[in-house]
């Protein structure tokens, strides 16, 4: 049996937490380096302070998978798990801001990413459940918008607190501007706010359900949690997997490079001052802000435009070109010296953006059994935190070492860490195309291939 189509406003309804988890992450992207500038970070330290977030995702995503595939409450089996992230991470993001030391802002930034990842991975696992297999892309694009939503307002919310409030976006050294910390207040109200829409306004399948729509008989006691069992899984992981794993790696190697060098580059590059107490400075990291908040309000655009496009050609096409565009327009970030030229850069990034959000996760649900879905896309999820790791580890050291301190290099080494996921993207097999969209995938790649 195949699952019923959900209606628009269905599928509108489940994937609106996603705007709030987005909002946190938003606000943690755009302003975490500036917070732990203020606090007397230097530019070596920060990728290791930032490797908080792919640790918690590495730990925390595979296990909470785990759990939601065998939870089954009055809640449901995913639910119960975006109520408990959004509060914990509501309650990070009010605290964030006023951390008095450096040790303080680091360990709420641990506590923030690893309470996003228990709202977020059962997100995905959601679309899978609830959709039938003709409108996965659909859902995940609906979660697209919401995540370029939310991180529009979020990105630019300092911006606009200082100018069309006129709030201070300043504050005496050591100190985090009250455009800041009046950001991640309005984040903790939206992130609660949003998930509690979702959890009050959607239905679950349960096991059962699920069993009966997948052909599978019913496990009526599932084998206990063991280290063996998560092995055996990961072994086991389909081919599709093995192969979007390498394109996830380059391109989160990418966006990890982008988000943590992003405001010192712009700052230093462009605006020409490190000095994090001037307004020189903060005008610029205000300017990041808006930068970030354009880039995720074209990939909310685009989440509408890509399965129309994927429908045309193949989702394999889309993603490939998107990633192809996105590396050139974060590579091409070093060659601006006018603020305002770089919103052209973030159009490009935007499309990639979407394309991330959206492509991977359409295609890999087509690969993997319902009732693992959760402990797989959670195991996917490695496959976004081992380049993070990786980039914390030597981006400090290429920045100081190899580029002379110059952070804009380091954004120009992910333009072409993406340039080359969207390669090889040409390689991965999509189990659930359509038929008619996998007779013209050949002749896509050949068109991609051409333009490249």
């Amino acid at each position: 049996m195949e699952k019923p189509r959900l209606s628009f406003w269905q599928i509108w309804n489940m994937s609106f937490g996603f705007m709030g988890i987005q909002f946190g992450f938003g606000l943690q992207n755009a302003n975490v380096s500036r917070i732990f500038e203020t606090l007397g970070a230097s530019i070596e330290q920060i990728p290791i302070l930032w490797i908080a977030a792919p640790l918690t995702g590495l730990l925390v995503q595979p296990i909470i998978g785990h759990f939601s595939d065998r939870t089954w409450t009055v809640l449901g089996r995913r639910r119960p798990y975006f109520l408990l992230g959004a509060i914990a991470s509501s309650l990070a993001l009010i605290v964030m801001p006023y951390s008095p030391h450096l040790w303080v802002a680091a360990g709420m930034l641990w506590m923030l990413d690893a309470s996003i990842n228990i709202s977020m991975e059962p997100f995905r696992a959601l679309v899978a459940d609830n959709l039938p297999s003709s409108q996965r892309t659909q859902g995940f694009a609906v979660q697209t918008f919401f995540i370029g939503i939310g991180s529009v307002v979020a990105s630019a919310m300092p911006y606009l607190l200082s100018n069309v409030f006129d709030i201070a976006n300043t504050a005496p050294a050591g100190e985090v501007p009250p455009s800041v910390k009046i950001s991640f207040l309005c984040g903790a109200l939206v992130f609660l706010g949003s998930i509690l829409w979702t959890v009050c306004r959607t239905k679950e399948y349960s096991p059962q359900q699920l069993a009966l729509f997948d052909g599978e008989p019913l496990c009526e006691q599932e084998p206990k949690a063991c280290w063996q069992t998560f092995l055996c899984d990961i072994k086991a992981m389909p081919k599709t997997m093995v192969q979007l794993a390498l394109v996830q790696f380059f391109s989160w190697f990418a966006l990890f490079a982008m988000w943590i060098y992003t405001t010192s580059a712009v700052t230093t590059h462009i605006f020409g001052t490190s000095d994090t107490s001037s307004a020189l400075y903060n005008e610029g990291a205000d300017w990041v802000g808006l930068c970030f908040a354009a880039y995720n309000g074209i990939s909310a655009l685009a989440a509408f435009m890509l399965p129309w496009l994927a429908q045309k050609t193949s989702r394999k096409f889309v993603h490939s070109l998107s990633l192809v565009i996105g590396g050139v327009s974060l590579a091409a970030m070093a060659l601006i010296n006018d603020p305002a030229m770089l919103m052209l850069n973030m159009v490009g990034i935007g499309l990639a953006w979407a394309s991330i959000l959206c492509m991977p996760y359409a295609i890999l649900a087509g690969a993997l059994p319902s009732r693992k879905m959760g402990f797989y896309m959670g195991v996917f999820n490695f496959f976004i935190v081992l380049p993070q790791i990786l980039a914390a580890g030597i981006l400090g050291f290429f920045t100081r070492w190899a580029f002379g301190g110059n952070t804009m290099m380091a954004i120009v080494l992910g333009g072409i860490s993406m340039i080359v996921a969207g390669l090889m993207v040409i390689r991965v097999k999509d189990e659930d195309e359509p038929n008619r969209v996998r007779n013209s995938e050949q002749k896509s790649a050949a068109v991609l291939s051409a333009a490249i």
